[in-house]
């Protein structure tokens, strides 16, 4: 695993490096090929917050922490980390036992943010759309802890966008041409 460690208003020592590195390493079982972790570690308000992102798989995962104690952190995110591959690799099973296909690829890009006074569009993200059923649109949502997800449906070929509501139920947003 390749991993990238960055600090935000903060230095991270070279233990903590290897520290995060050993406890990432453990999450390559879930992986066959080489894969890719961004760290990102901040301070504010007295408080660490640590971000990790993996690519693999053509799908990513996400958590992130904030306390005081950045040990700590780390800890709490492997454990988060740990849970949402173990799901994702059960319902891939699941398909696979089923013969249905997953297909699942996010790939944004990132671009600098310019600042000015008037609103402008400051950040714009480029993916590409596979084909996946609402199900797998949802448990993508979830696995990068967002509140909406837009995908092509594979029955209708459209681009379509979920969402989590306010009642922790979710919703569906539909286009046509």
């Amino acid at each position: 695993m390749k991993v990238i460690i960055t600090g935000k208003s903060y230095n991270p020592s070279k233990q903590l490096e290897e520290n995060i590195e050993k406890k990432l390493g453990k999450l390559g079982k879930y992986f066959s090929d080489e894969i890719n972790a961004n760290v990102v570690i901040s301070k504010f308000k007295g408080k660490t917050k640590v971000e990790i992102t993996i690519n693999g798989n053509n799908t990513i995962f996400r958590a992130e922490d904030a306390s005081e104690n950045v040990y700590e952190s780390i800890d709490i995110i492997v454990d988060k980390l740990s849970n949402q591959m173990s799901k994702f690799k059960g319902k891939l099973q699941k398909r696979h036992q089923d013969n249905k296909a997953l297909k699942l690829e996010f790939l944004p890009e990132h671009e600098d943010e310019n600042s000015s006074e008037e609103p402008n569009i400051v950040r714009r993200k480029k993916f590409h759309l596979n084909p996946m059923n609402e199900d797998e649109a949802i448990l993508q949502m979830e696995m990068l802890q967002h509140t909406f997800f837009v995908y092509m449906d594979m029955d209708t070929e459209t681009v379509n966008v979920v969402y989590k509501r306010k009642d922790n139920n979710y919703g569906v947003l539909e286009t046509s041409y």
